[in-house]
């Protein structure tokens, strides 16, 4: 594949910042302290993937929550996390090099990712990536979140670029099921979960701790 065909799309969380821990502790405070849930650490990470309105549906019970009402949880879990996590906002090492030879390539670039608006400005614009990504889509732009393939081929789609040509970065099982399900292959992040985590999925093309990885490198 030259190129000028080939197509990266990141997720965000997990995948371009190592923030899984404080979205972790950011839902584990709201869903037990704020709501009761009375959910161990390990159990909130396993239901921490899609819309966060979908995570409230899996541990209450669908319409548990009026659309209004998840928003401003959703929000309250959001303004949380942000709080702990501003003063240690950072790429994984590697990303921004990675990011600037891929740019030079001539390498097009999307974002795919289950986070809200609210999140996805919080990290491009703090960190100032936003111009390396000609496509970005959101929670707010679908209608099914991962592991439905909607979010990386609606990234397809609006870089003009067919599955095969598209390489996932991806850091959660959900997400390269996602992936697998768009026919598309990924790189996987091993900063939330370890490899075994993956043994069902037959689209990786290799697990790396950050963007300095000699695999990485050679991709482009």
């Amino acid at each position: 594949m030259s190129n000028e065909d080939l197509t990266f799309i990141f997720d965000l969380n997990g995948t371009i910042i190592d923030d899984m821990h404080f979205h972790t502790k950011a839902w584990h405070q709201l869903l037990n302290e704020e709501l009761g849930a009375n959910l161990s650490w390990n159990q909130v990470k396993l239901e921490m993937y899609g819309k966060n309105p979908e995570v409230l549906d899996r541990v209450f019970g669908k319409g548990r929550f009026s659309e209004e009402e998840a928003l401003r949880w959703s929000i309250k879990k959001e303004e949380n996390y942000q709080q702990e996590y501003r003063a240690h906002l950072s790429l994984i090492p590697g990303m921004r090099e990675f990011f600037e030879k891929a740019s030079q390539a001539g390498v097009k670039m999307a974002l795919g990712t289950a986070a809200i608006p609210f999140n996805v400005d919080f990290v491009l614009d703090n960190l100032h990536i936003r111009d390396y990504f000609s496509a970005i889509v959101t929670a707010d732009d679908v209608l099914l979140s991962k592991p439905n393939p909607e979010t990386f081929t609606k990234g397809a789609e609006l870089l003009g670029r067919e599955p095969e040509d598209c390489i996932v970065f991806e850091d959660a099982p959900k997400g390269v099921e996602a992936a697998q399900n768009a026919g598309m292959k990924a790189v996987v992040l091993t900063t939330a979960h370890p490899k075994e985590d993956f043994d069902q999925y037959d689209n990786v093309l290799a697990f790396i701790e950050d963007y300095n990885d000699p695999f990485i490198l050679e991709l482009i």
